[in-house]
């Protein structure tokens, strides 16, 4: 028998250590690959169209001085499937298009209307990709027009894609940010319908690639968000106004901050910052007929006044109060009539609501959800509260 000195034991754990966890064997070499930062996908008469914004790394090097090279290329591919449009792309790429940076996917109009499963699905799929990339839709442009564009401050077009989604989530509340995986749950959903992002060019479409578009103080081509897309299953049915964006986002409780502009009570305009908005939707049943009661909550500020008020009379606060919740109560039902009648689709969750409720009384009713849904009985109810008027109490006075 062989006797193993605790001397050799040691030596033979550090050998087995060193073979597990010798990690290098699949490495991939940044010089062997082309990071995919930014992906498009049109539909086209005989398949796909697969666009993708690829970084140029020399041009994106603080250390290196400006060339006449892009900082981003894009190239494209088609193919009966996406996948093989995919892997079309190594016959023109210098290297394989690498996903797992990926920002932003941007879906043609076309490919959305006819239907985006086998987007999702490829997506979800593939275990490249991470899921915390944002999914938008083109408006009268091609993914591939988007993605051609060239953007100021920004050097990479997908970052500033990415950057500009946030802000105006943040700043403005019309835009809605939406992952892989939010996306394929809520298509799979029989109780909700989808909303995406809408993504379009303004100004001369042919000089957006060209870099002299960025080397001016005001480019000829820019890339703009202009409010929500309206998804049906998985088609696209329609888009909500940038007013109706914003009204949607207060009914999903997503509004982080947002400007309202209210008449004064004589002449002139006064301009509120919304500073946190809480919304509570409740669902109820009524001899197997359903309702719906949604309260939003609203604290602001006086940010602009453009008339001749007196803001220290505590009447003033109690009219800008009355004003802003009936403005934002106008708008949301505006918005709710639209989705209800224009396009069927309930984007805000109405079916979940009541699922959530009462489950016994949504499954007698969730067969014929399509055709209760635009006769649904909705109930709202805004309540504003202002808490600054800012440090100059009197304009005009």
């Amino acid at each position: 028998m062989i006797k193993i000195t605790k001397s050799k034991a040691v030596i033979i754990i550090f050998i087995l250590f060193c073979i597990l966890l010798s990690g290098c064997w699949s490495k991939r070499e940044l010089n062997e690959l082309a990071i995919v930062v930014g992906a498009g996908i049109d539909k086209v008469d005989n398949g796909f169209e697969v666009s993708v914004q690829i970084v140029n790394p020399s041009e994106i090097s603080s250390q290196k001085p400006s060339s006449s090279q892009a900082t981003v290329i894009t190239y494209h591919a088609t193919g009966e499937s996406i996948f093989e449009a995919i892997r079309k792309l190594t016959t023109i790429t210098p290297r394989k298009a690498y996903f797992a940076h990926l920002q932003v996917l941007i879906l043609g109009d076309r490919l959305a209307i006819e239907g985006i499963n086998d987007v999702i699905d490829l997506f979800v799929r593939d275990p490249e990709t991470r899921n915390d990339f944002v999914v938008l839709v083109s408006h009268e442009s091609s993914a591939k027009e988007i993605l051609n564009v060239l953007t100021p401050i920004e050097k990479i077009p997908a970052n500033k894609m990415l950057y500009s989604l946030q802000g105006t989530e943040k700043a403005w509340g019309s835009t809605l940010s939406i992952n892989i995986d939010e996306l394929a749950t809520i298509i799979n959903s029989e109780k909700k319908s989808a909303v995406l992002p809408v993504i379009e060019i303004q100004g001369d479409k042919q000089l957006g690639p060209e870099k002299k578009n960025v080397e001016k103080i005001e480019t000829s081509a820019i890339l703009k968000y202009i409010g929500l897309s309206v998804f049906k299953q998985d088609k696209l049915v329609g888009f909500l106004t940038e007013e109706d964006s914003k009204s949607f986002n207060f009914l999903n409780d997503n509004i982080k901050s947002t400007v309202i502009v209210l008449t004064c009570p004589k002449a002139g305009k006064l301009t509120t910052e919304i500073t946190d908005s809480t919304t509570k939707i409740k669902g109820t049943f009524k001899n197997n007929t359903p309702r719906i009661d949604i309260n939003i909550h609203i604290d602001q500020n006086v940010g602009e006044v453009q008339c001749d008020i007196d803001l220290n009379d505590s009447k003033t606060t109690e009219y800008i109060n009355k004003k802003a919740a009936q403005t934002i109560k106008s708008q949301i039902k505006k918005m709710i009539t639209t989705i209800q009648q224009s396009y069927s689709s309930d984007i805000v969750g109405f079916g979940e609501v009541l699922y959530r409720e009462d489950y016994k009384a949504w499954k007698n009713i969730k067969d014929d959800w399509s055709t209760i849904f635009p006769e649904l009985e909705v109930e709202i109810e805004v309540y504003v509260n202002t808490n600054s008027v800012g440090t100059v109490n009197n304009w005009r006075s």
